[in-house]
């Protein structure tokens, strides 16, 4: 093994939130959760805390992506937090990203990065995004960092290591493939169908993310197929957004609907990705390191199939 994966425990720091006074909960957050994570945020030009009065900051960011504000963190979270303060959970999250990297390593991989930083995060539970996707989700996308977050309780606690592996596998892909602004739904479908599929050989289809599991074949075979397809070559987030999450995420955003349902660009790449494991026989770790190119020249085929 020639990597370290460590956990950035959030249950004391959100212990210290919830009793500590007003002014000072979003700092404890910045500074002591957040600031372990300060590289990736600087990807997105996410700073720890804005220069200006109410400016854009890693709150508001936090906020938008759905994490429980710290200003309302208070003594009521104390149960979600001792939820959170499993030992168990966290070896098993933190098993779940080991295991992950390994199946790369033990087929002679070698990583660029070595150092692996995760948390988990208290998802907000108002938020429509914590709603949709079952009150668990994941951001794997910058190599070298992990989050996930959730709304504490049992079906979320066992569900988020096979979440973990789905964003493992972005996080070696990304070191490998390298991202690009004007990226393509047929490329992102790709990047979401290698990641769920690595989970599932890890864990089962049993387990498969609401992302995927909401989708029933009859919807994604005469509804879903012919819109993505006719969309594959379409670039940007406000133009991705309906076509990846669903026309009810993207109005959220106040982006533009195409007539989709929930993550029904996840389940079709899912399904297309599984699709080119088979008629390739190639395995799910070689098909994470193979350029989205190779592989779409690959499922022409998957468009007319009746998908089971």
């Amino acid at each position: 093994m020639n990597y370290n994966v460590t956990a950035i425990r959030s249950d004391n720091t959100y212990k210290k939130i919830a009793t500590a006074s007003p002014d000072k909960k979003e700092d404890i957050y910045r500074f002591e959760l957040m600031k372990p994570f300060e590289k990736k945020w600087e990807y997105y030009h996410i700073p720890l805390k804005a220069k200006e009065e109410n400016g854009y900051d890693i709150i508001l960011a936090s906020n938008m992506l759905g994490f429980q504000p710290p200003i309302e963190i208070d003594e009521s979270w104390l149960t979600d937090i001792h939820l959170l303060a499993s030992d168990t959970f966290w070896d098993d999250c933190k098993a779940a990203i080991h295991d992950s990297l390994s199946c790369f390593t033990q087929k002679g991989i070698e990583l660029p990065v070595k150092d692996y930083r995760f948390t988990i995060l208290l998802a907000n539970p108002d938020s429509p995004y914590t709603k949709i996707n079952d009150g668990y989700c994941g951001d794997g996308g910058i190599p070298g960092y992990i989050f996930a977050w959730l709304q504490p309780t049992e079906f979320t606690m066992k569900r988020l290591p096979v979440a973990l592996a789905h964003e493992t596998n972005h996080n070696v892909r990304f070191q490998f493939i390298k991202w690009r602004d004007d990226i393509t739904l047929a490329e992102m479908m790709v990047n979401e169908g290698l990641a769920e599929n690595f989970a599932t050989s890890l864990y089962g289809e049993e387990n498969l993310g609401p992302w995927v599991s909401k989708t029933n074949m009859e919807t994604l075979n005469n509804y879903i197929k012919p819109i993505i397809r006719d969309g594959l070559d379409v670039q940007g987030l406000d133009n991705l957004t309906a076509y990846l999450y669903g026309d009810e995420m993207a109005l959220m955003q106040n982006y533009f609907p195409v007539g989709l349902p929930y993550c029904a660009g996840y389940a079709c790449g899912y399904h297309m990705i599984k699709y080119y494991l088979r008629k390739t026989e190639k395995s799910i770790i070689d098909a994470t390191l193979t350029p989205a190119k190779d592989i779409l020249k690959e499922i022409d085929g998957f468009w007319e199939e009746d998908t089971r």
